[in-house]
């Protein structure tokens, strides 16, 4: 299996600076690829301006939608994301017929019929020092390649002066169990990185978990769907991002297990809800609190009868 990790890291990891913007137009221009770019966003206005500002200055030839997924905002951030040039559209505006849950991966799946490009990208709205090469960096080898079909960030993620301090739940909780149960999978460097970009032909086959388990779950399941050689990933730098406290993280973790729980054999289905965790109240005393997981997943868009699809991946 080693080998075999090998020879993919070999063939489908690649730098940013690989795929210089002018290459990327010109194969856009003679495949007639459309691109959308999804940025989901919940109470980011501190951010989502200046994402936005960089891909519309940097980026206005290769993306032909930019769309700002508001997943609920009580802040700015549509206000802010819209000024910058951004279309807005709210989670509960798209599929009104169903209920929206909470969570990420919720309105990943709903952008699916809220957008059209044929490669979707999807950015998370809270980085900073955003360069756009986290977007044409990843779009680049699905421009370029017909094999590939889902590419990866991949980055440092820099915590408290470690260059590389970021993503503990990565290195905790899903890289271990994609180690051990999705072996092929190891040469991933950020599993769940919230950039990455796909073909929506193979996007609209593919479950979504509606909470933080979309990353894992897309990834395992665009291997099982579309094989490994079809899978890449780039080096686009430096991730700077918000970072969660300790909780958050378990929660995180939590809901990374439920989701490869799901997937494994033997695996019940029923995820592990609620998780139990402790703070201290007035008293000094520790009290336990208990958080429901959503352990939800969303069909593949192809059997929503809304969508309508737009080709199948091969």
């Amino acid at each position: 299996m080693l080998d075999e990790v090998g020879h993919w890291l070999r063939r489908r990891s690649w730098n940013a600076a690989d795929r210089p913007l002018d290459q990327l137009l010109a194969a856009k221009r003679r495949t007639g690829t459309t691109v959308s770019v999804v940025l989901p966003a919940l109470d980011e206005e501190e951010t989502v301006g200046r994402i936005v500002s960089v891909i519309r200055r940097d980026l206005s030839a290769l993306v032909d939608e930019l769309v700002v997924m508001d997943s609920g905002s009580t802040d700015r951030t549509a206000e802010v994301a819209a000024a910058a040039g951004a279309k807005v559209i709210h989670r509960d505006e798209v599929l009104p017929r169903l209920p929206p849950s909470p969570g990420k991966g919720e309105v990943l799946w709903r952008s699916l019929l809220a957008t059209h490009g044929d490669v979707v990208c999807f950015v998370d709205a809270d980085l900073r020092e955003f360069s756009a090469s986290f977007v044409s960096g990843i779009v680049g080898p699905l421009l370029t390649d017909p094999d590939v079909a889902f590419v990866k960030a991949m980055y440092d993620r820099p915590l408290d002066g470690l260059p590389a301090g970021g993503g503990r739940v990565t290195e905790l909780v899903a890289r271990p169990l994609l180690n051990l149960h999705w072996p092929r999978l190891a040469g991933v460097v950020q599993p769940l990185g919230g950039e990455y970009a796909a073909r929506r032909s193979l996007l609209e086959r593919l479950p979504f978990p509606v909470g933080y388990g979309v990353e894992l779950a897309l990834l395992i399941d665009a291997l099982e769907t579309a094989g490994l050689d079809a899978l890449a990933q780039v080096d686009v730098g430096v991730r700077h991002h918000r970072h969660q406290d300790g909780q958050a993280l378990g929660r995180m973790a939590a809901a990374i297990y439920a989701t490869a729980e799901r997937r494994l054999p033997r695996g019940s289905g029923r995820g592990l809800t609620p998780l139990i965790q402790f703070d201290r109240d007035a008293s000094g005393a520790f009290v336990p609190r208990d958080h429901v997981l959503v352990t939800e997943e969303r069909p593949p868009m192809r059997t929503v009868p809304e969508y309508a699809p737009r080709g199948t991946y091969v």
